[in-house]
């Protein structure tokens, strides 16, 4: 669906140019001049989706799913990059004077802007591949991403501005207005009204609870501005919010799962110490600022229409089916759940004593499974399989009418997948949560 949304708006720039009643007289000039427009408006709207896309629009993020959404925005960069280089050919291929062009020294400012955009598209591709290899922080990362998408951004709009040639059509004129107000409207939504403008995303630390020696729990609740009531926030069983420290644009922030229930008068995040942001987390004093934008996604069990769930976990990956069976217990749900939770060791189990609590007020069942199994441990180990879900699902009825929700590290979720596949589970009723926002 997302995939059709995007295809819809990127392509309408295109098909405006076909029909409009003076592109006869332009195809005049030949092939290769058409296919250099229709190149160029193709490039130009898939760049501005591709901008769009990870703005963090929470009705975007919950209709179509935060992973659905960044796999389109990583798909949506590749294609305009690639249609960024077919432009220019169709542009040199048109007229092979036109090489010349890419001389910046003597070239006009129209052509200055394009290669200032072909190279910041570049520079955004190369980083997404070699991330990795060379070993860049998320913070490098991000700010660099944002730096070369505003660059390209811009440079496009001086190169479409510098041509002057549909931009003194009334058609195109408005398509391309109502691009730019696109994108100021949600890079002013996202940048400056989610930083300063917007009360509900103001929190303070009730409590930093430990689970374990690399595990911690963050409590907060909205805060009051004097005598009147706390900022409203509501969020669904599952959605995840990211969370700043300090109020500003350049702050760092990182994305973590909401492990509460949804009708708690508290948000809890339950946080795994693996970098300098989440340690300082763990010493927050009470009272502490914490700025909070979201609820995101749509890894939600929210629905009336499931027969039950079965929810596969690893480490802290087990926060959203937290928030779903805390959710649950507050409701009253009486459809079964089934939890499994896999851990390296015993004391990577987290929730154990509140989950068996729980197990006294709803149809709850959980199955933990460790990888390192150690001396006197008598549950299941190993891999997920087969076996250990026909196991789970054992004595449920109507199987079929179950969701499936997996979160935890990918390895955990492919092995997952795999399984649920060979059983004969729908793809329509598997749900995954993975953040990998590089």
């Amino acid at each position: 669906m997302a995939e059709r949304f995007c295809g819809a708006i990127v392509g309408a720039p295109a098909l405006a140019y076909l029909a409009m009643p003076t592109a006869a007289r332009m195809w005049q000039d030949g092939l290769w001049h058409r296919l250099s427009v229709l190149t160029g408006l193709l490039a130009l709207s898939a760049l501005v989706c591709a901008a769009v896309l990870p703005s963090r629009l929470r009705s975007l993020n919950r209709a179509f799913g935060i992973e659905s959404v960044i796999e389109l925005h990583r798909y949506l960069g590749v294609v305009t990059t690639a249609l960024v280089f077919a432009h220019l050919a169709c542009v040199v291929a048109a007229d092979p004077r036109n090489i010349a062009l890419l001389d910046l020294t003597r070239a006009p400012l129209r052509a200055q802007a394009a290669t200032g955009a072909t190279v910041a598209l570049v520079a955004l591709a190369a980083l997404a591949l070699l991330r990795r290899q060379a070993r860049l922080s998320y913070e490098v990362w991000r700010a660099s991403h944002i730096a070369f998408a505003t660059a390209a951004l811009v440079f496009a709009a001086v190169h479409v501005l510098g041509l002057g040639q549909l931009v003194t059509d009334t058609v195109f004129a408005t398509l391309f207005a109502l691009m730019a107000l696109l994108v100021l409207m949600v890079f002013g939504y996202r940048w400056a009204w989610r930083t300063w403008g917007d009360p509900s995303t103001e929190f303070v630390v009730r409590d930093v609870r430990r689970e374990n020696k690399t595990v911690s729990t963050l409590v907060l609740e909205p805060r009051r501005r004097g005598t009147g009531p706390a900022t409203s926030w509501a969020f669904s069983p599952g959605q995840f919010a990211w969370i700043r420290l300090e109020r500003s644009v350049l702050a760092e922030e990182h994305p973590f799962t909401i492990a509460s229930s949804a009708h708690d008068g508290t948000t809890q995040f339950t946080i795994r110490h693996a970098g300098d942001f989440t340690s300082t987390i763990r010493r927050l004093p009470l009272g502490s600022p914490v700025w909070v934008d979201g609820p995101h996604g749509a890894f939600t069990n929210d629905s009336d229409e499931a027969g039950g769930f079965v929810m596969i976990a690893g480490g802290v990956g087990i926060t959203p089916m937290m928030s779903m069976v805390r959710t649950a217990a507050h409701r009253g749900d009486r459809r079964p759940y089934r939890l499994v939770v896999v851990a390296s060791k015993p004391e990577d189990l987290l929730f154990r004593a509140e989950l068996a609590q729980l197990r006294q007020h709803m149809d709850l069942e959980v199955t933990e499974v460790l990888r390192r199994p150690t001396r006197g441990w008598s549950g299941h180990t190993g891999e997920i399989g087969v076996e250990l879900m026909s196991v789970v699902l054992s004595g449920a009825e109507s199987p079929e009418t179950f969701e499936f929700f997996i979160c935890g590290p990918p390895a955990l979720v492919t092995d997952a997948l795999s399984v649920l596949d060979l059983i004969g589970v729908a793809p329509q009723h598997i749900h995954t949560e993975q953040f990998d926002f590089a």
